[in-house]
């Protein structure tokens, strides 16, 4: 059961995950990560009933970055359906970096799953707007509204991300588009470059999480448990599967050092600690996730 959890019992959690965040490193291709408080740090838990338990840096607002991958995916599946989710992007897990480029081609241009950037892009491009500005507001409003929260895009955020050329994404966005399974292709990319700078506090993400677990009046409950599967098995890149594994909470992380899990039924966990493993989760928010699962 997600209770709370006595001060003395966080108190003893935080110190530990700050202490292994010690081993992770900011991610150096923007800018604006790179330069994030190394030490900064906020953990969200909200049950079903309404119950809210916040520590850390509670008013620091962070780029949900990949976290947002599975809000896309939800938008996508309440809007269009489940059928013309499954023409466009598959649901396999993948044992390559999220933004291999040799994955996709070794799937013909199909994109894998949503949680990996060519299937986010794909997703991201199917908007309803104009540009990536316009589409990126579409996705942010309907968010808002659905989870109680205060999402708003970073402009400094998004200009770092575009200081810097990314010629993997570029190269995901020409295969995917030789392939015949993108259309206007700079719109697309720069629709998925928005939607990742979208910003908030570690509440609004666990408001987030807990609206994928319980869904809402317009949210089929079936659509937040397809998303809460695709998580599971592919929230988290390569160490996805042995997190299913060990700790079975379906998890989305962002290179932004966001964390967000569900438990299903019962709530949502988010954290937010900058430093990064290999694979490009948050050291912290990972084992703060798993330890919580076991208690």
């Amino acid at each position: 059961m997600l209770r709370k959890l006595s001060n003395h019992e966080l108190s003893d959690l935080i110190i530990q995950a700050n202490h292994n965040a010690k081993t992770g490193k900011l991610p150096d291709y923007i800018p604006w990560l790179k330069n994030a408080d190394f030490n900064s740090f906020a953990l969200s838990i909200l049950t079903l009933d309404g119950t809210l338990q916040t520590v850390g840096d509670s008013n620091r607002i962070f780029p949900l970055m990949s976290v947002i991958k599975p809000l896309v995916l939800l938008y996508i599946l309440v809007h269009f359906g489940e059928n013309f989710v499954r023409q466009r992007v598959g649901l396999e897990s993948s044992a390559l970096p999220f933004n291999s480029l040799a994955q996709l081609q070794a799937d013909g241009g199909f994109p894998r799953n949503p949680m990996i950037n060519s299937g986010a892009i794909a997703l991201a491009s199917l908007l309803p707007g104009s540009d990536g500005v316009s589409r990126c507001q579409t996705l942010c409003r309907w968010l808002n509204q659905q989870a109680n929260c205060q999402l708003s895009l970073s402009e400094p955020v998004l200009r770092s991300v575009c200081s810097l050329p990314n010629p993997r994404n570029q190269a995901i966005v020409g295969e995917l588009t030789t392939r015949g399974y993108l259309e206007a292709p700079e719109i697309a990319l720069d629709t998925y470059n928005h939607v990742c700078c979208l910003s908030g506090t570690i509440v609004d993400l666990v408001r987030l999480g807990l609206l994928l677990v319980k869904g809402s009046e317009e949210l089929s409950l079936k659509h937040c448990q397809m998303v809460s599967q695709v998580m599971k098995t592919c929230g988290l890149y390569e160490a996805s599967k042995e997190f299913a594994h060990k700790v079975g909470l379906p998890t989305k992380s962002g290179v932004s050092g966001a964390v967000l899990s569900l438990v299903p039924e019962q709530g949502a966990i988010a954290c937010y600690s900058p430093p990064l493993d290999p694979e490009g989760n948050s050291v912290a928010g990972l084992w703060l996730v798993e330890q919580l699962a076991n208690k």
